[in-house]
């Protein structure tokens, strides 16, 4: 006979599955508080290069959490405001000549912007596409990006028309793998990059809803121009 203070495995079961449901309601949200806190904290430092005499808990007494987020955000607005017109526009072009002309400095700033500009460029293509491609044998398959197409004397080496491709890791994209693969070979998927990096971050856990229309046969990638 069971002592009266068991538990017994129905009973054990239903704990571990509210438990796990707890988990599924709190872990996204602790994770989402926790990456705004660290995002906030690290624009908040941006105080310490104001004066002394100009900061926040000086002049008001108190310290103010997230004042420097909210201050670099409008610093950020106010500028991109001011480089859309001419004179904003000539000043940049000003400031990049100069400090291209520093040594050490001007190499990496130009390598910088220029990624840069390809990648928050409303106009540029990296990364606007998610694909599928054959990684790493001719067996499986992997989700990968859009980025370019090869150039240099790469090109010179290519016995076909390639492009390039960015393969991220699981569960971390920002590091991977940067491939040159047929344009052939390379299928584009009806999916948003959000959706795809959603796949890829879960592991494949999370996989993207099917097409609402059955679309007609993939053709290969067209890289952009």
């Amino acid at each position: 006979m069971r002592p009266s203070g068991c538990v017994n495995d129905d009973q054990k079961t239903t704990l571990k599955s509210v438990f796990a449901t707890g988990l599924l309601v709190l872990v996204p949200l602790a994770i989402t508080l926790w990456v705004i806190g660290l995002v906030i904290g690290t624009m908040d430092q941006t105080l310490l290069l104001l004066p002394e005499s100009w900061q926040p808990e000086r002049v008001f007494g108190f310290h103010l959490p997230g004042l420097g987020a909210v201050l670099t955000l409008a610093f950020i607005f106010v500028v991109g405001l001011l480089t859309q017109n001419f004179v904003g526009q000539k000043l940049v072009e000003w400031w990049n000549v100069i400090v291209r002309h520093i040594p050490v400095v001007g190499p990496l700033y130009t390598s910088v912007k220029q990624v840069s500009d390809t990648l928050l460029s409303s106009s540029g293509n990296a990364f606007r596409k998610a694909l599928l491609i054959r990684y790493p044998h001719s067996g499986s398959y992997t989700i990968g990006f859009l980025t370019g197409i090869p150039g240099g004397d790469v090109v010179n080496h290519l016995t076909e028309e390639h492009v390039s491709v960015y393969v991220p890791t699981t569960p971390n994209p920002t590091s991977g793998f940067f491939l040159m693969v047929p344009k052939s070979e390379v299928i584009e998927l009806d999916m948003s990059v959000d959706a795809a990096l959603k796949y890829i971050v879960s592991m494949g856990v999370v996989a993207p809803s099917m097409p609402q229309v059955q679309a007609a046969p993939r053709r290969p990638v067209d890289p952009p121009l």
